[in-house]
């Protein structure tokens, strides 16, 4: 495959919203980690996280998915923890962002609204 690791990286990152519909539907999410030489790294989590059927997923529907969005040969590994399934240190992950924390006033807020919901 002949694209750059960063162009992979915003077509995967462009694509997610449209690709993580039927992990969302089951209680998960997809998480984009990097890219490297035609395969991009993947964190499922929520639901689908532990989920036993996380290969299946990983290969059916979001592989599946991006190789008709993207390129027919992509590769697309879920990073679960084991050895086999690793990202490379150097695989690309992004520009990197400034991480804005939520101020004590946000998270009381946030924290409010929720009670409410629940009817605490």
């Amino acid at each position: 495959m002949q694209f750059l690791d960063e162009d992979i990286y915003e077509a995967v990152k462009n694509y997610i919203p449209k690709v993580s519909e039927y992990v969302n539907s089951h209680g998960g999410g997809i998480e984009l980690l990097g890219s490297k030489d035609g395969t991009v790294y993947i964190k499922l989590t929520g639901a689908c996280g532990g989920c036993s059927m996380s290969l299946m997923t990983t290969k059916m529907v979001v592989q599946k998915k991006l190789r008709e969005l993207i390129h027919p040969t992509l590769n697309v590994i879920n990073v679960d923890g084991t050895a086999e399934n690793e990202m490379p240190q150097d695989a690309y992950t992004g520009p990197k962002e400034e991480k804005v924390e939520a101020t004590d006033e946000e998270k009381h807020g946030i924290i409010d609204n929720i009670k409410h919901i629940v009817g605490l």
